[in-house]
């Protein structure tokens, strides 16, 4: 049995890991890098796998970082099956086509505006590319083992991370190795909290904050602070959000604001195809968080969800104060950018980041304090006011990770750390070895580890 990472070690994007065991070839993940164009530019090299000898893929979650890359493993004659549970089907489902449309509208403007290299710009894949991969998923049961073949077999177990994500536990010739996928918080918005595991020889687990706890406050209270404080400055709050898990919860949030008859009297809108299809998918999903059907009522109730593109326009348009939230999380595309367009450049206006924000990304450069930030093809001024909500993360912190790792009744054989930049990465390492006294290691990017 070995592991090789084809991503998502020393970085937070692009998870790929390669199990190769019994003769046979399974993919961990398929995500595509974001953030740094060192790391884009990885989407563009060819994956050191043989797709004739990939027999299955496994997908812990949705999320573009671990589905994104889907749609070019298809276009390149992958065809074999994509396990993961119902709802993260329905949601990839969701975000390749969203991610498709993106690639496809960021080629046609770099070549109306001649700002890429590359004549002409192509887009990574399409919206035809990213239909051909949704047939190729096949859905398991959580909390159930599954059989593979004779050697092999494997369970679905929830992460708590966003709807449908799982750990993936897996029994090889006896040995059980665990893949966190990403792990959520232990007291969610609106999900169901992480389930432990007792039991593994081999585990790999993500990162994100291995160094850091997150802020223990009222969200709420903080997010209704910062509409207050735009509002009175007579500005738009811009939210870019994350389609899938964040937006919900903010607009569970502001649900409850709304009850409590605190908010201001302004439009609050989500303007995201995608943010629209996922958060029906949620309501559809009613075993799968602790949202009831009040809650639910009142969450149609608070936010004008927005596809259309001419509705779209005709809210950037308007100058008058409101609450927007618009893919991309990160900044790295999507409707938000046409806001910031607008806004961006006008101190009454307000931006509000509420997750991480990778190396490279929009998003951390206005979190770092620069003066400006380029998109379509020019540099725009950041005058407005931006804040941040630390406690919002989908992902565990530091003292949550231990707590998951703690419920192991017995230390595993090898613990990898992936999924983190390397500072986040080694605080975990030490952190795991000075508490728990256990044998880990930093995952790094193609090397290959070999287990008995």
């Amino acid at each position: 049995m070995k592991l090789t990472f084809l991503g998502g070690a020393g970085t937070v994007t692009g998870s790929k890991i390669l199990l190769e065991v019994n003769y046979k070839k399974i993919l961990i993940d398929c995500g595509l890098f974001q953030g740094l164009k060192e790391l884009r530019k990885k989407n563009r090299e060819e994956l050191p796998i043989n797709l004739n000898e990939l027999d299955l893929i496994f997908l812990t979650h949705a999320h573009l970082d671990h589905s994104g890359y889907l749609p070019v493993l298809i276009k390149n004659g992958y065809k074999g099956k994509i396990y993961c549970t119902n709802a993260t089907r329905d949601l990839t489902k969701v975000i390749l086509l969203d991610s498709g449309k993106i690639q496809e509208e960021d080629a046609k403007r770099a070549n109306k505006y001649s700002y890429s290299k590359h004549k002409p710009a192509q887009p990574l894949y399409t919206i035809n590319d990213a239909k051909n991969t949704i047939s190729h998923f096949k859905t398991f049961e959580t909390e159930k083992w599954h059989t593979i073949d004779k050697t092999i077999k494997f369970k679905f177990i929830n992460s708590g991370h966003i709807l449908g994500s799982t750990f993936i536990q897996l029994s090889i010739n006896g040995k059980i190795i665990v893949f966190s996928g990403d792990i959520g918080r232990k007291k969610p918005i609106i999900l169901n909290k992480y389930k432990y595991i007792n039991k593994a020889d081999y585990v790999v687990i993500e990162s994100t904050y291995g160094n850091r706890l997150h802020e223990n406050y009222a969200i709420k209270d903080k997010l209704l602070k910062y509409i207050k404080h735009t509002y009175l400055k007579g500005g738009t709050l811009i939210v870019p959000t994350f389609s899938v898990e964040r937006a919900q919860e903010i607009i569970y949030l502001l649900s409850i604001l709304k009850r409590e008859n605190v908010l201001p009297n302004i439009p609050i809108y989500l303007d995201s195809p995608m943010g629209v299809s996922a958060t029906e998918i949620y309501y559809k999903y009613i075993n799968d968080h602790h949202l009831t059907v009040d809650d639910i009522k009142s969450m149609e109730s608070t936010v004008e969800l927005i596809s259309d593109v001419s509705a779209s326009k005709a809210v950037v348009n308007d100058k008058s104060p409101k609450i927007v939230l618009a893919g991309s999380g990160m900044i790295t595309g999507g409707r938000v950018l046409h806001y910031l367009d607008k806004l961006i450049s006008d101190k009454k206006n307000s931006i509000l980041i509420v997750g991480f924000q990778a190396e490279g990304t929009r998003g951390r450069a206005l979190l770092s304090g620069d003066t400006e930030v380029k998109f379509f093809g020019k540099y725009h001024k950041i005058n407005a006011e931006v804040f941040k909500i630390n406690a919002f993360s989908g992902h565990a912190d530091q003292n949550e990770l231990l707590d998951w790792l703690q419920h192991f009744k017995t230390p595993p054989i090898l613990t990898i750390i992936n999924h983190g930049e390397p500072h986040q990465s080694q605080a975990l390492k030490v952190k795991i070895k000075s508490d728990l006294k256990w044998n880990c290691t930093v995952a790094k990017m193609n090397k290959v580890y070999n287990f008995a």
